[in-house]
């Protein structure tokens, strides 16, 4: 391909990122393409990082998004291990760290998120023996480390959180998880769920204690000491898995606009029109959640990402995804959509008790406003498409062991 003079920069070597470059060639366009990554490899899936590839069960490669072969076959150009410090948006130009300067005729903000921690546990600080989870390197240090472990303590209740419990758990570590608040997943699911979680990481093994607010950790001669409630709990190794932070520095600087991520409209586009935004970093409109959201998924990211790309060459392109995220844990795949922890009611279909359960999450006014699946994703796929449409499965059937998914009405809202 002879590519034309135009330059579209990309800054963020995650899933939106790479997704972005990805459909800007697919779609025909045929300037350069320039990503800028913070990390030293080229983009890779994040889901993996927690389970199969902290357990070692699987490696980088099978996670890559775009690999040397890609990035040369479709001529986009990688500046890997750079950190790109300052946007002129008058005069168009990304510049970083290294001294290194590019024009733009089109920039992509993919800049993803950090993770929250401790006041004592910015990365490079705090014992050496607290890790965080966020990329390729934190994984691989993990798994070294829990490989010489036999006790470790996870640090928040939540989806990470419990993956790096369940993936201890089955490499036969002894396992507490401490969650401040006081339940598990408390702002994605509905107390009945969040103790049924509960009952299937203790069932497995795991020592789990929620309104557990850590006081203090401290390093030890063979390990890490953690303060909680006046009791002093010791580990070989600890993980604090308490959220992320949208990173917004570089828009902010550059003077773009931000409240809890980059604001972007339904194609990513920010207030600049050469600038866009993607993935955990945006703050976006999304008329099923009723205003602007920041969603932390793997699906927004790719989704919006895609859309971003469109939008910027001209295509027809607007996100308004429900929000939808999954987790494997042990033999578990739960599967979030839409807004259950908002529910009134709670409906189910089959038994969590058999492992294969499917609540149904309805408003006061008998809407179904959301689902979360345990190893049931057909009946997932019907809340989907009741939400797409604006109805509600039919309750009684729903409930009933005696109709097919595949038979379930789906009533006018």
């Amino acid at each position: 391909m002879t590519l034309s003079t135009q330059c579209f920069v990309i800054v963020g070597g995650g899933q939106a990122g790479a997704w972005i470059a990805r459909t800007l060639r697919a779609e025909g366009y045929d300037g350069r393409i320039l990503l800028i990554a913070k990390e030293i490899h080229l983009p890779y899936e994040r889901p993996p990082l927690s389970k199969d590839i902290l357990s070692g069960k699987t490696e980088i490669a099978s996670a890559a998004l775009l690999t040397a072969d890609s990035v040369a076959t479709h001529q986009i150009e990688v500046w890997t291990g750079t950190v790109a410090t300052e946007i002129d948006r008058d005069a168009r130009i990304v510049r970083c760290a290294d001294g290194r300067s590019v024009t733009y005729d089109h920039l992509f903000l993919t800049t993803g998120s950090r993770v929250r921690t401790l006041p004592f546990t910015q990365k490079g600080e705090g014992p050496k023996r607290v890790h965080v989870l966020r990329d390729l390197d934190d994984a691989q240090g993990l798994r070294t480390a829990m490989k010489s472990s036999r006790r470790i303590g996870v640090i928040g209740g939540g989806w990470i959180g419990l993956e790096v419990a369940a993936t201890a758990r089955q490499m036969g570590l002894d396992v507490i998880v401490l969650e401040a608040a006081p339940r598990l997943c408390g702002r994605s699911l509905p107390e009945e769920i969040s103790a049924y979680l509960a009952l299937m990481h203790k069932d497995h093994g795991t020592d789990v204690r929620t309104g557990a607010a850590v006081e203090k950790v401290t390093a030890t001669a063979d390990g890490v000491q953690v303060d909680v409630a006046g009791e002093a709990l010791h580990f070989d190794h600890v993980v604090i898995g308490i959220g992320i932070v949208p990173e917004t520095d570089l828009a902010a600087a550059a003077g773009l606009a931000v409240d809890n991520g980059i604001l972007v409209d339904e194609c990513g586009r920010t207030l600049d029109p050469h600038i866009s935004a993607a993935g955990d970093v945006t703050s976006h409109p999304n008329a099923f959640m009723g205003g602007h959201v920041r969603m932390e998924s793997w699906a927004n990211a790719q989704n919006q990402a895609i859309v971003a790309a469109k939008a910027a060459i001209g295509a027809e392109a607007v996100h308004a995804d429900i929000p939808w995220v999954w987790s494997d844990q042990y033999d578990a795949n739960f599967q979030i959509i839409g807004m259950p922890e908002r529910a009134a009611t709670l409906h189910k279909r089959g038994n969590e008790a058999d492992g294969k359960c499917c609540w149904l999450a309805v408003d006061a006014a008998g809407k179904a406003i959301g689902a979360v699946s345990l190893n049931m994703p057909r009946e997932l796929r019907l809340v989907r498409k009741a939400l797409e449409q604006d109805k509600t499965p039919d309750l009684d059937q729903w409930q009933s062991d005696k109709i097919r998914i595949t038979e379930v009405a789906l009533l006018p809202a």
